[in-house]
């Protein structure tokens, strides 16, 4: 498996306790040899020294680290301060993202899209950084049509991203017709596939009604059906997730990059069964 793009994606904790359960999180992971973890950016800007704080441990501990840096609410002057201060830490990587607008949120900033995004990264840090930008298999939730949804990700690897992380799916048909769609549009660079483990039946919902993922029927059936079983909704959600994964990396799926909700369990787990 090494040989695959192989990541792991946390948020930047909140509080002392968080920092803490987070680092004791990141050792065990970091025994899978991830090739880097990634960061998340709060919207508008909100966890941002949450993020370089995060971002700056990972790389005291000797790993290499991706912060997300969203243009919501962003000027050309706040993302090019970032920019200095990520070079100046010796990050070579970023996901660059539009990020989602607030609630009550007026204007978008700046940038509108992370094409634009990337282009500004590009044009004031050259090759230094390692670009990677999202992809929806599924269609972005606010995109106006599929076909939208393909050239807007079209225009951000042109832009000069080198690879991208899609929004996790159930469905591996969806990810397949969606790099297919993608090659036959002329882009060679890898697209990931994004796993989200399942642990916790709300808890998915609630989230893949946010980000427009689908839970196929089957899948929320069976896990409604465990009702607080949570030991039984843990054993399927590991079951379904590995299964999915299997059939990603044998279809030709570059690698893998796992949601982990800054938990190191249900990651392992999967992991393990692949290797």
């Amino acid at each position: 498996m090494s040989a695959h793009n192989f990541s792991i994606e946390f948020f930047p904790p909140k509080t002392a306790e968080g920092t803490e359960k987070l680092r004791v999180t990141r050792a065990k992971l970091a025994e899978l040899k991830p090739k880097y973890f990634s960061v998340t950016f709060g919207a508008g800007g909100t966890t941002q020294q949450g993020t370089l704080d995060t971002v700056v441990d990972i790389r005291r501990e000797g790993y290499d680290a991706a912060p997300h840096l969203s243009c919501v609410g962003g000027t050309r002057d706040s993302i090019r301060d970032i920019l200095q201060q990520y070079k100046a830490h010796d990050i070579r990587r970023l996901v660059a993202l539009r990020g989602d607008l607030p609630s009550g949120y007026g204007a978008a900033g700046e940038f509108r899209y992370a094409s634009e995004l990337v282009e500004f990264i590009r044009a004031e840090t050259g090759d230094w950084f390692h670009i990677e930008v999202a992809a929806y298999p599924e269609v972005h939730p606010q995109a106006r049509s599929p076909q939208d949804d393909l050239q807007n990700f079209i225009r951000k690897m042109k832009a000069g991203a080198n690879a991208a992380i899609t929004q996790y799916f159930y469905n591996a048909d969806a990810y397949f017709q969606f790099v297919e769609l993608a090659q036959k549009a002329g882009i060679a660079s890898p697209i990931v596939a994004g796993v989200m483990p399942i642990t916790n039946h709300t808890q998915l919902v609630r989230f893949s009604e946010m980000c427009g993922a689908e839970v196929p029927r089957w899948i929320r059936l069976k896990l409604a059906s465990y009702g607080d079983d949570t030991a039984s909704i843990k054993a399927f959600g590991l079951d379904v997730v590995t299964q999915l994964c299997e059939r990603l990396l044998a279809g030709g799926a570059p690698g893998l990059h796992f949601y982990s909700l800054n938990q190191a369990v249900a990651t392992t787990a999967i992991w393990q069964r692949l290797v």
